[in-house]
């Protein structure tokens, strides 16, 4: 998914900091973006007052969207750099094309992960015959300098870990989680797990006390280290944790968060990650000209145009608090 916002503001993002080195309860407050002329994402990162959690630096929630008479999503083709994208589904279908050549339809609680190390493209579309609804989240994970330049690839996992306990399904999208590892690639010590909780479920969570983790609600009513959490909103934990309380009022849904803290610093601007404004300049140069991030085929319409840079020079430095 791409951020859509003709006027994106640059995103400074990274370094340990501004890193909760304790337990915290931070509830993030979404912010509403168009996308296209049908949807709405919820955005959690990057937030006010919060840039990434681990390395995931962009986090947008969507849906339940009734799209029965509507196109649902139509994100046309776009570029990537410095990034992996993690396209997680609850309802619905996304039809998945990128410059690489790939061409996939991610189906709910498979990973469609895209890494576009040093530069891709790729496109994003409900197909013409679709579900009902479209419900999921689009995140985004910085890649460290030692892998930014990789190259680009689609990974698509339709069988991923599952881990079980009384009241609590907890299926690993990335990383690791008690004992299981997830099959997508990753490239910093990191975690995301889809968490299904059944009504009455009272669990505790084993966590990484090295790691900073957030929780964003998918559906449901839960209660997340005592502290409800509402559908489309995300409660930052800081570090330090080596368990996370859950408890669900009803059937619920969340999204589990977390890596070691990113130490580099970042300047995240439109779907690019860099650290430098030359480096944005470059991808933004090559981007409308045509160069370096491939071609999407067989996507019917145009292709993004790039925003304006802003008038004032983008500077890499620590998070923002």
């Amino acid at each position: 998914m791409s951020n859509l916002e003709r006027e994106p503001a640059p995103a400074l993002c990274g370094g340990r900091g501004f890193v909760v080195a304790e337990p915290v309860r931070e509830l993030l407050s979404p912010r509403h973006v168009k996308l296209g002329e049908s949807s709405e994402v919820r955005r959690l990162l990057p937030n006010l007052g919060r840039r990434m959690v681990g390395a995931w630096c962009f986090v947008d929630h969507y849906g339940p969207d009734d799209i029965a008479d509507e196109p649902g999503m139509q994100v046309p083709p776009h570029p990537h750099m410095g990034l992996q994208t993690v396209s997680w589904l609850h309802e619905g279908e996304v039809l998945h094309r990128d410059s690489t050549g790939s061409l996939q339809t991610i189906r709910p609680r498979e990973l469609g992960l895209m890494t576009s190390g040093r530069a891709i493209s790729h496109s994003e579309e409900s197909p013409r015959s679709h579900a009902r609804f479209l419900h999921g989240a689009q995140l985004w994970v910085a890649l460290p300098d030692g892998h930014r330049h990789t190259d680009p690839r689609f990974e698509h996992h339709a069988d991923l870990p599952v881990v079980t306990a009384p009241g609590v399904k907890a299926t690993l999208i990335l990383g690791d989680l008690d004992g299981a590892t997830s099959p997508g690639t990753a490239y910093t010590p990191i975690v995301g797990a889809d968490l299904s909780l059944t009504r009455g479920a009272d669990v505790r969570l084993p966590l990484e006390p090295d790691f900073e983790y957030a929780v964003l609600s998918m559906s449901g009513e839960a209660h997340v280290d005592g502290v409800p959490v509402l559908p489309g909103s995300m409660l930052y934990l800081g570090c330090g944790r080596r368990e996370l309380p859950l408890r669900a009022e009803s059937d619920a849904a969340l999204m589990l968060l977390g890596g070691e803290p990113f130490e580099e610093e970042l300047i995240m601007f439109w779907n690019w990650i860099g650290r430098s404004q030359q480096e944005i300049e470059q991808a933004r140069r090559d981007w409308m000209e045509g160069t370096r991030f491939g071609e999407v085929k067989g996507y019917d319409g145009d292709s993004l145009q790039a925003p304006e840079l802003p008038a004032t020079p983008l500077k890499p430095r620590g998070r923002v608090r």
